[in-house]
């Protein structure tokens, strides 16, 4: 027989057989599982997760960097106006950002086959990425470079400056000051939207998130290394991102007076 306290109520106290105080301590270790993961377990899904964390970067890496050429592409045409190829970039925009990109990804993976292209789920997922990236890096930039006043622009065509010369020298850099607060916001946006390419077949972090819930029942486990491994992903992206903006702001670009040109 055993003794043990009421967890609610200190004064009072109950006794317990040998098979009861058993199945108490059963019960207090299993809370205090849930508390500390079963090192053995990650151990031996860690090599899983790190073979879909390199997949899921490879393909955040590229569909950013597609994101970036073919939004700065798009918001020089809407910027200048480029007759005809602005008013395609529009409608790109709109078709882009009003369609999610589930559906995007099922248009890929599903449907350019009954067109006879057919695509690797890493392809379509890249591809994926970069059409509804390139869409809001386009919005980010254009908001950068119609932040830069026509004076300075002006100014700098009177003093000698070719028009290269002036996009060159006064335009990007006060209008990347501009953009780079919501430029970092997409970035980590679209690293996120990773979470998803699971739906065509992929085998990202989701993926194996989801198998082994499915297969092994290890629900805590494979949530708690999900939400670390897109920790490690993204921290360092916001840091980095969050110290560059605080040097171009001790620099002086993005100051509103000097972007006026007052």
């Amino acid at each position: 027989m055993s003794m043990i306290k009421n967890p609610y109520n200190g004064n009072k106290k109950y006794i317990l057989s040998k098979e009861d105080f058993k199945c108490y301590n059963n019960c207090i270790i299993s809370r205090w599982e849930v508390l500390f993961l079963d090192w053995s377990i990650v151990e031996q899904y860690l090599p899983l997760y790190q073979k879909a964390f390199f997949l899921t970067l490879h393909i955040a890496v590229w569909g950013i960097l597609g994101s970036f050429l073919l939004g700065l592409i798009v918001s020089i045409i809407r910027h200048y106006r480029i007759p005809v190829l602005a008013q395609i970039a529009t409608a790109y925009i709109e078709l882009s950002r009003n369609t999610p990109l589930l559906i995007q990804l099922f248009f890929l993976y599903f449907g350019l086959p009954r067109m006879g292209i057919v695509l690797s789920s890493e392809v379509c997922a890249t591809l994926g990425l970069v059409f509804l990236g390139g869409s809001y890096m386009a919005e980010s930039f254009r908001s950068g470079l119609e932040a830069v006043s026509q004076t300075q622009q002006e100014i700098g065509l009177a003093i000698g400056l070719t028009p290269v010369q002036v996009f060159r020298y006064v335009v990007i850099p006060q209008a990347t000051a501009v953009a780079l607060p919501s430029f970092s916001a997409n970035v980590i946006f679209l690293i996120k939207e990773t979470s998803i390419f699971s739906a065509v077949a992929l085998a990202d972090l989701m993926y194996v998130a989801k198998d082994l819930i499915g297969l092994y029942y290890e629900t805590d486990i494979a949530l708690a290394m999900l939400v670390v491994a897109y920790l490690i992903m993204l921290l360092p992206v916001s840091l980095v991102f969050s110290w560059i903006e605080r040097r171009l702001r001790h620099a002086g670009f993005g100051n509103p007076s000097t972007l006026s040109g007052k």
